[in-house]
Parts: C-alpha cells; sequence; structure tokens
C-alpha cells in the first residue's frame, strides 16, 4: 500500500514522541503537505519535520484533531491484519480481569484502535465506528472480529453524534449473524439483559462495574434510591447485594421497563419500586412525601459535554447532590458519580464538600473510584479518563 505523506512543523513531533497519539491541524506543515488535499478516513505517513517516519496515522483533516496515530512502524497500516493482532492484544486483558466475557473489548485510543468501541456481551459484539478511517475498513473490523472472537452476532450501533464531525451518517445494522433486541450480560455476579439496538450508547456502561462492585458492603438491609437509573445497573445490583428497598429513578419508561425485567432475572422484583419523571422533580417530591434512604447514588448523564458547559454544568453538579444530601438519613451513604472527562475529580470533591457544609453536615470521604480496568486510561491522553466516583458519608453537624 502506497501512503501520501503529513509533515508535521518543527518541534511538533516532541509530543509525539512522549508518548500522545493525536495530531493538532496547527501542527501540520500546510505549505508542504496542505490538509485540504486530503479526504476524511485516509491514512497516511506522518513524517516530523525533517522527513523521518514517525508512523502511520488516520485523518481527519477538516477537524481540529486531525490525526491520529494507528501505528509507529510505517509499514503497518490499519488492515485485517492488524486489527487482529490488536484485537487479540485487548483480549488477553480481559481474559485476565474477567471469568465472564461480558466487558468493553476495545476503548478506541487506549487500545491503539482510535475511532473504535467494542463491547462485549457472551457471544455478542456491539460495535460503535466513529471515525471515517475505522468506517472505511468496516469490513476489515467484522472479519477480524469474526477470526479473533466467533461471535453468534455482530452488531453496528452507529447513531452517535461523534460521527457527525467525520462527516458519517447514523445508522444502527446487524452486521454478522443475529442479534436480539435484549442481550444477557453478567456483572459482578448479577444477570442482566441490555437493550443494545434501542437502548444508551451500546445497550450497557461497563465502565463503572467496579465501583459497583463496592456497594455491596454499603447497601445490605438499608432503603437504596438510584437517580438516573438507567436499566438498573446500580440499582438491580444493590438489590442483589441485599438491599431492603430500592427506588429507581428515570425520566424513561423505556428504561424504567429494563429495572423491572433485570429486577425480575435476580427474583428481587418485590424489592423495587419505579418512579418515572424528571429526577430534580421525583426529588423534591420524595422530600415534601418525608422520604428518607440510608444510601442515594447520584450518577447522571454527563453535565458538561463542552468546556464551554462548565459554569452551568457544575451548578447542575451541586444542584442534585446537595438535594440527594437532603434525603439521607443523619448516617447516610452518597454515592455520587460523574462522566463529565471535562469535570475533575478534585472539582467534584469540592461541590460534594460545598453541598454538605452549606446543609450544616459533616462528610466523611470513603472510596474514590475511576473507570474499569476495560477502559484503560492512556497515560498521555487525559481525555480517556472520565469516569470519577465519590463514595462518601454524611453526618449531622454535632
Amino acid at each position: 500500500m502506497s501512503l501520501p505523506s503529513l509533515r508535521l512543523k518543527a518541534n511538533a513531533d516532541r509530543r509525539l514522541r512522549a508518548g500522545h497519539l493525536w495530531v493538532y491541524s496547527n501542527e501540520v506543515d500546510v505549505t508542504a503537505t496542505p490538509l485540504q488535499g486530503f479526504q476524511a478516513g485516509q491514512q497516511a505517513i506522518l513524517e516530523a519535520a525533517n522527513g523521518k517516519p514517525l508512523g502511520i496515522v488516520a485523518l481527519s483533516p477538516n477537524n481540529l484533531i486531525c490525526a491520529r496515530l494507528l501505528s509507529r512502524d510505517a509499514k503497518l497500516p490499519l488492515d485485517k491484519s492488524l486489527l487482529v493482532h490488536r484485537l487479540n492484544v485487548a483480549l488477553s486483558l480481559r481474559q485476565r480481569l474477567f471469568e465472564q466475557p461480558c466487558y468493553r473489548l476495545v476503548y478506541g485510543d487506549s487500545d491503539l484502535l482510535p475511532g473504535l468501541v467494542v463491547d462485549r456481551f457472551f457471544d455478542i459484539l456491539v460495535v460503535q465506528l466513529a471515525s471515517a478511517t475505522m468506517e472505511a475498513h468496516k469490513d476489515d473490523v467484522i472479519a477480524a472480529l469474526v477470526q479473533v472472537l466467533k461471535p453468534s452476532g455482530i452488531l453496528f450501533k452507529n447513531d452517535s453524534s461523534a460521527r457527525d464531525a467525520e462527516g458519517l451518517q447514523r445508522y444502527v445494522e446487524t452486521v454478522y449473524g443475529e442479534v436480539p433486541d435484549w442481550v444477557p450480560l453478567e456483572e459482578n455476579g448479577v444477570r442482566f439483559e441490555a437493550p443494545v439496538r434501542d437502548g444508551q450508547k451500546t445497550g450497557w456502561f461497563y465502565d463503572h462495574r467496579m465501583n459497583r462492585a463496592r456497594l455491596a458492603p454499603y447497601v445490605k438491609g438499608k432503603r437504596v434510591l438510584d437517580l438516573f437509573s438507567y436499566i438498573g445497573g446500580w440499582g438491580v445490583q444493590a438489590g442483589a447485594f441485599g438491599a431492603s428497598e430500592v427506588f429507581c429513578v428515570d425520566a424513561s419508561g423505556f428504561a424504567l421497563d429494563g429495572v423491572e425485567r433485570n429486577a425480575a432475572l435476580n427474583g428481587i422484583s418485590e424489592k423495587l419500586t419505579c418512579i418515572e419523571g424528571d429526577v430534580f422533580e421525583a426529588l423534591r417530591e420524595l422530600k415534601a412525601a418525608e422520604e428518607r434512604f440510608d444510601v442515594i447514588i447520584a450518577d447522571p448523564p454527563a453535565f458538561i459535554k463542552r468546556k464551554k458547559d462548565l459554569k452551568n454544568g457544575e451548578a447542575a453538579y451541586r444542584r442534585l447532590n446537595e438535594q440527594a444530601m437532603r434525603m439521607l438519613t443523619k448516617d447516610g451513604i452518597l454515592v455520587s458519580a460523574s462522566c463529565s472527562m471535562h469535570l475533575p475529580e478534585d472539582d467534584l470533591h469540592n461541590i460534594l464538600l460545598t453541598s454538605a457544609r452549606h446543609l450544616d453536615r459533616n462528610m466523611q470521604l470513603l472510596e474514590r473510584g475511576g473507570q474499569g480496568p476495560d477502559h484503560p486510561v492512556h497515560p498521555a491522553i487525559a481525555e480517556t479518563r472520565y469516569i470519577k466516583s465519590i463514595t462518601c458519608r454524611l453526618l449531622p453537624n454535632s
């Protein structure tokens, strides 16, 4: 394969040599290699200013991040062979970590496959292609997945907004075998079914697996409130771990149908109550009814999707956590989580402290958690670390 070259400006290779994988458009020597000369989805040999090859990149010439490193060997372009190799490397880690084949198998840049996400549900694979390069190689992706994993079905869940920036259409399609609307999975010994076709993202959020496992010692025999419950990842596990009662709140009736489905799978339907509606409104109504809970889980969708949302997003996190704290018993536990990459963990910590002091309560930080190891963090790319989970205890101010 003969590939074109993408030339960097002087010293623009330092960050890449230090371990980063991204090339920004202002780092390209556009006199030597004009970006408008490339098509989205092309591969190119990345060169330092002196012409020395640095590897092969996937191109997105119209974006600020205009190229992502696929390989540091200029002889190894993205093809089925490289995909098979990278998939085997990714698989070896997940097989070491988890007894059941239910996990995120590929996490984009962190697994050196930028633009590719693969979630595994036993023998069903749900795939997201977020780059034009991966879209151009979708047949290779399918062939590599079939060779390495021999799945019974592969679903392309390509309906995310990330595709818009690449000029790609959104679609959801079964591309291999058969994929039912709801697929089984197991997490922390608890059984679930996930709506891979019509649910959020790939149908499930494996990223909080380790944080949900840590619920067990806190919830046994306790009354639990799960906010933004989706299909019960937290709430159903709390019930399975021995909670006496669990209330799941979500705006989506479809999601709450999933909660009931998953509660029944684990024989805990009698413990669960579903509340459909706006979470903030539900909190107000629960408070007015003088309901109190021993453990509250607040794991909202990203309130801060872009840096410009920071101020409003921080206000939303404070509002949510403060309202949740008002619902806790005198010795209550709050699990506060955030999937907003732009919200640093220390800022979430400060939001919790400020909220606790506003309510004249003392707070103890008990545990801090991040995303599970099937979502490995690339040490040079801060954006690959996004999950925060803080478990704290709220006590009277006395």
